[in-house]
């Protein structure tokens, strides 16, 4: 790409939100950034090391960058923040970037997927990180461009990330990392990216476990609100995994210049791991599946046991009712000794009384010896 080269750019409203996406209208040419008016430049960190040493270095001019690139060491260049149109002016030329490759970096979301370019290899993942306060996860795209001896990172947000690991391991040149190349540099990332998924995970294992408790003891509106939920986080995690599988097999069934032989090994252990994401994804959805069946049982099963105990009292009453009705009846006893003959007696009102306690006494024995109070109550 020539480097006086410019981008055609589509500027959004400031005001729009992280959620919110923007795609290319019919007819627009290849190669449209949208980015925001106001957006500002991306924040550059610079991670250039060999056997012998390592450098971190935080830029504030890109053209720096040029002169780590003439070496022979690893140069790993972070750019944090999806910049405004000036740093990719700045960085196309530079690493003599394709304007569709700037395209799907800038314009989020996309696919995750592998992308072969000249001498370049685009790598577009999903990274998901556990908010510190374990109130759910945030989810960003992290895009990796491969050369011979460098790796462009650029991630959509620039705070939190899972890389944390890997660069203290460069650091304190712990394990192998800093006597192999590029390419198992970008290993590395792809298998924290993966390996970010699990607390992830396993935060929403132990959000199930603490459901099925209240489903079974006390479930409420709110159960359900927190089942649907989780089953709609559940579904946004399997939408990011799901295609980064197919991403990393087609590494490993394509290859690449930029890929060694060693490194197609240790790719496969990164697609193991991705399986196991894509297994406990599915576990846990199918939980939340039951956990779903299970609340609207349990919902069934108290409103059942909320009729039963509406039904013993009623037919403890009936009778009641229909004694009650019964010496309510205004015949006139003097018309007919046969109306109401009881109105007449002294112990009536106490022979009434004693025969409606008699009566509910009955049913209540009757109910206990079946076991309906049990049940009911």
């Amino acid at each position: 790409m020539p480097n006086s080269e410019s981008f055609p750019t589509t500027y959004r409203s400031p005001s729009t939100s992280k959620v919110d996406y923007f795609y290319d209208q019919p007819g627009t040419t290849p190669g449209q950034l949208n980015i925001s008016a106001d957006a500002p430049p991306a924040d550059l960190v610079l991670i250039d090391y060999d056997r012998d040493r390592s450098t971190r270095l935080k830029l504030t001019d890109p053209e720096t960058i040029k002169e780590y690139l003439k070496t022979h060491t690893v140069s790993w260049i972070d750019v944090l923040g999806l910049g405004n149109a000036a740093t990719w002016e700045a960085l196309s030329p530079m690493f003599n970037l394709h304007r569709l490759l700037v395209e799907d970096v800038v314009n989020v979301p996309q696919r995750p997927k592998v992308e072969h370019y000249q001498d370049q290899l685009l790598i577009i993942a999903i990274m998901v990180v556990l908010n510190p306060d374990r109130s759910g996860f945030t989810k960003e795209q992290v895009s990796l461009v491969l050369g011979k001896n460098y790796l462009l990172t650029i991630q959509e947000e620039p705070e939190e990330d899972c890389f944390h690991g890997v660069r203290k391991r460069i650091e304190i040149d712990r394990g192998i990392i800093r006597t192999q190349g590029a390419d198992y540099l970008a290993y590395c990332l792809l298998d924290a990216i993966i390996d970010g998924f699990f607390p992830v995970l396993e935060y929403y294992g132990e959000l199930i476990e603490d459901l099925e408790d209240e489903v079974i003891l006390r479930p409420n509106r709110s159960t359900l609100e927190k089942i649907y939920k989780i089953r709609r986080e559940l579904l946004t995690i399997r939408r990011a995994i799901w295609p980064q599988r197919d991403a990393i097999n087609s590494l490993i069934r394509d290859g690449s210049e930029l890929i060694s032989s060693e490194v197609q090994v240790y790719l496969r252990d990164c697609y193991d791991h991705t399986a196991q994401v894509m297994d406990m994804v599915e576990t846990y959805r199918e939980l939340a599946t039951g956990l779903m069946d299970v609340y609207l049982s349990a919902v069934s099963n108290k409103m059942n046991e909320i009729m039963k105990l509406l039904t013993v009292v009623s037919a403890i009453f009936i009778p009641l009712t229909f004694i009650a009705g019964l010496y309510g009846m205004n015949f006139n006893h003097d018309k007919s000794p046969l109306n109401m003959p009881e109105l007449s007696w002294y112990w009536g009102y106490p022979f009434c009384l004693a025969l409606m306690f008699a009566t509910a006494g009955s049913l209540v024995f009757f109910f206990w010896k079946r076991g309906w109070f049990k049940s009911a109550i």
